[in-house]
């Protein structure tokens, strides 16, 4: 199994916005999914050598799974000894968890490099659907479901069946080069009423409160006693630290 993603080709077109939340993640994949609906099978994907029932050689989709909140990595460490184990490695060939390069600042004022994850909440599993790949997936701790169309039952108020939907070859393409792509984003451990010292640019040496965070622009603004008054000033999450 391998641990890189296959390779991408590259899209003309500009790319959607990062989800900010698991909700924005969930709706982005399920369009994603419907997308793809009757697709063509992504350009270079592996097949197993033994064809279907109806004699069809089997094809290596890219699936996404919907896991519980920050399980992302334990799931796949999981999954991926499982395929082993339940002898399913073969068809369950590659499990990704898009993420982009970030950098949090630490209270001290230290930065510290971190991954940030481009659809919190899901992983994106290359497979050659079946019955016991999917029981596989579906099986593994923290795995809630996979990303599809629910199959309403006839009778009852009950939920229906999941049937995994597929990703398309230009999605798979738009959210690794998505990961790939983006820049560094900064996090910061403050809010709204913290106390901070600037420790760079103009303002070096003055204290001040906070009064917003922008974590999308890696800023801040904050009220500084300048000549006696409180200045409204937006600084650099790099130009700061917080203070006790």
């Amino acid at each position: 199994m391998s641990s890189a993603p296959s390779p991408v080709s590259e899209l003309d077109q500009d790319l959607p916005p990062t989800p900010e939340s698991p909700s924005d993640a969930a709706a982005d994949l399920l369009t994603l999914s419907e997308a793809s609906e009757g697709s063509e099978a992504p350009e270079g994907a592996e097949g197993s050598s033994d064809p279907d029932a109806a004699g069809k050689p089997q094809v290596a989709r890219w699936y996404a799974v919907q896991v519980a909140s920050s399980c992302e990595k334990k799931v796949k460490a999981t999954l991926e000894q499982r395929a082993v184990t339940l002898g399913v490695d073969n068809r369950i060939l590659e499990i990704e968890i898009p993420q982009t390069p970030g950098v949090k600042l630490k209270k001290d004022g230290s930065r510290q490099s971190i991954e940030e994850k481009v659809f919190p909440g899901y992983v994106l599993v290359r497979m050659i659907l079946d019955e016991d790949t999917m029981m596989a997936v579906r099986s593994t701790p923290n795995v809630i479901n996979f990303v599809g169309q629910e199959e309403r039952r006839a009778t009852g108020k009950a939920r229906g069946h999941i049937r995994p939907r597929p990703l398309s070859s230009q999605e798979v393409n738009r959210i690794f080069k998505r990961s790939a792509e983006k820049k560094p984003v900064v996090k910061v451990d403050l809010a709204e009423g913290d106390q901070i010292l600037v420790t760079a640019g103009p303002f070096k040496d003055f204290q001040g409160e906070v009064i917003d965070v922008s974590g999308e622009r890696s800023k801040l603004k904050a009220l500084l006693s300048i000549f006696g008054r409180e200045t409204p000033v937006e600084l650099e999450f790099s130009q700061i630290s917080k203070q006790s």
